[in-house]
């Protein structure tokens, strides 16, 4: 049975449907919304501290490609919504992100390395357009403060 999709490099990117991403023959529409941790959930990402962090966020999301549509910091985690390739995966982004930061944040805000790391081993992603916030909640309040 033969298909009926013809792939060509010749497709013209100004008809691709709204919010769809092409490159090199890949049309694509890929959107996460990822949430990690600070260790131990310490209020470490407020001040500055949050100010250097989305600064860092926003030059990594630009070094991989990646367009940020939002970014909320809070004291004890973040949260990011990107629109992403397929060349990378939600783990790839994430753990890309985190060691974007963590030494980075450490070395600028000495008072960060009293934490045995910055970020949580773990991370939340969805790739719902609507992750309810009892959700994230939930995620973020079922990580010990003392781990």
């Amino acid at each position: 049975m033969a298909s009926t999709f013809v792939h060509t490099t010749n497709y013209n990117p100004i008809v691709r449907p709204q919010g769809y991403r092409y490159e090199g023959g890949r049309l694509s529409l890929l959107r996460y919304h990822l949430v990690w941790v600070v260790r131990r959930r310490r209020p470490a990402l407020v001040g500055q501290v949050a100010s250097r962090l989305e600064e860092m966020l926003r030059h990594t999301a630009g070094e991989l490609d990646l367009e940020i549509m939002r970014i909320k910091i809070d004291p004890d985690h973040v949260h990011l919504q990107v629109a992403a390739t397929p060349e990378l995966a939600p783990s790839q982004i994430v753990y890309r992100f985190k060691v974007a930061t963590a030494a980075v944040l450490r070395s600028e805000y000495p008072e960060l390395k009293k934490l045995p790391s910055m970020w949580n081993g773990s991370y939340l992603v969805s790739s719902d357009k609507e992750l309810a916030e009892e959700d994230i909640d939930k995620y973020v309040q079922a990580h010990s403060r003392r781990a």
